[in-house]
């Protein structure tokens, strides 16, 4: 990573490191997330935390907003993009208290948030992390 050393990754390189993860999923599942937006903020928004019911927003690492493929007819009216956000300062927590690769960290959140617009169970993400190494 190129960092500098003793600081955390900014905002700028996890978006890299999400980057390089969504070129990893599986074409025929990549082609369908083709015109999601990526966001990486620091924390989710109070009204999202609120929404979740979460005790902390350090509880939350990654969310897909926007309707799932199961939902999702000709009929539908988007009033915004389909977007999946990235919140850095949940993933670094999660990062320095594991130590788990920071990248296979990001890959993994993001496999798990396109999932979600798949409307997948948590063992068929797992199996598409798998065949996506």
């Amino acid at each position: 990573m190129d960092h500098k050393p003793h600081l955390p990754p900014d905002l700028a390189e996890i978006e890299r490191l999400a980057e390089q993860a969504l070129a990893t999923i599986p074409a025929e599942l990549r082609r369908h997330v083709a015109n999601v937006v990526l966001r990486i903020e620091d924390f989710c928004d109070a009204e999202t935390e609120k929404e979740m019911e979460l005790e902390s927003p350090f509880e939350l690492m990654g969310l897909y907003r926007g309707i799932d493929m199961l939902r999702d007819s000709v009929a539908t009216v988007r009033t915004a993009p389909d977007m999946i956000f990235l919140y850095r300062r949940p993933l670094l927590d999660y990062w320095c208290e594991t130590g788990e690769d920071l990248y296979t960290l990001v890959r993994h959140v993001m496999i798990h948030e396109i999932g979600h617009h798949f409307g997948f169970s948590d063992d068929d993400m797992e199996e598409l992390e798998r065949r996506s190494e």
